[in-house]
């Protein structure tokens, strides 16, 4: 049975406390709580280990790393491969969980209460689909902005802490993403993308393997294009020019120097926050036009 069909009051069997409306977030919370307690874990998680790596580990690998001035060997690399691999592979788990955003959205937050029925329910219980579907979808949302949005900060702070002992730089798609609000407009776009899979097949599976396959068209394409989100800095065609360190030299002696991060970082934020929009305000079309 749907946690929208449980704690019925006594004037209106089946609708939560407080209102059919301002019951469907704590219904919305309560059916899907280990999935949100997952994301939940997994950011905490992410975040804890940035700081760990901060605070703790940046100390021992500079006291490894003197060390191996006297043993030499690859002991250096290594002692940078424990400090840089741990930040990198948090900001690549975090980055690419827009991907299980969508399945979850498709698969089990709009799929699954469609195919089994639990939405038709929650329908006759004074809560429209329209309300049903904006309050289903609110609740992630808050919380993807919410937690993207102190991993983003949280990351930039630890990205820039030790930057000798790192071994990226900001042209790494998951450095990219997680320095800014990239990361957040994925999450959100997985979310619309999904809720939009669900609503059309109303199936969980085929819309969970929708939505993960058009989210790779998203990501891989944005990813793929980045450098012409922004003019590049001309070159003079040789391909032999000198630039600093932290420029991002292109095919054709062109180069991105770090300061057009932002203009290249918002201009996809942008796109992505519209693929967002759209898939979302396309479910909505769809659900009403469905159950008008």
């Amino acid at each position: 049975m749907s946690a929208f069909a449980v704690r019925g009051t006594a004037e209106t069997p089946g609708v939560p406390p407080g209102g059919p409306v301002k019951g469907l977030p704590w219904a919305v919370l309560r059916l899907h709580r280990a999935a949100l307690v997952v994301w939940g874990v997994l950011m905490l998680a992410a975040v804890g280990m940035l700081v760990w790596e901060v605070e703790i580990t940046a100390a021992s690998v500079r006291d490894r790393m003197a060390a191996c001035e006297r043993t030499g060997g690859l002991c250096r690399l290594q002692a940078l491969t424990d400090y840089s691999g741990t930040i990198g592979w948090a900001s690549t788990l975090v980055y690419y969980s827009f991907f299980a955003v969508a399945a979850f959205a498709a698969g089990a937050l709009i799929g699954r209460e469609l195919e089994n029925g639990t939405a038709q329910l929650a329908w006759t219980q004074s809560v429209s689909p329209t309300r049903w579907l904006a309050v289903t979808l609110a609740v992630p949302a808050v919380l993807l902005t919410v937690g993207g949005t102190v991993f983003v900060f949280v990351f930039r702070w630890a990205w820039a802490a030790n930057r000798d002992l790192m071994g990226d730089d900001w042209t790494f798609n998951d450095v990219f993403a997680a320095r800014g609000p990239a990361l957040v407009a994925y999450g959100l776009c997985g979310l619309g993308v999904g809720a939009l899979a669900g609503v059309v097949l109303r199936r969980s599976l085929p819309a969970l393997g929708v939505a993960c396959g058009v989210m790779y068209l998203v990501n891989h394409n944005l990813e793929k294009y980045r450098p012409k989100l922004w003019p590049a800095v001309p070159g003079d065609g040789s391909g032999s020019g000198t630039w600093p360190n932290d420029s991002w030299v292109l095919d054709g002696g062109a180069s991105h120097p770090e300061s057009h991060y932002w203009p290249l970082q918002l201009v996809e934020t942008g796109i992505v926050l519209a693929v967002a929009l759209l898939a979302t305000g396309a479910a909505f079309w769809v659900l009403r036009r469905r159950t008008a």
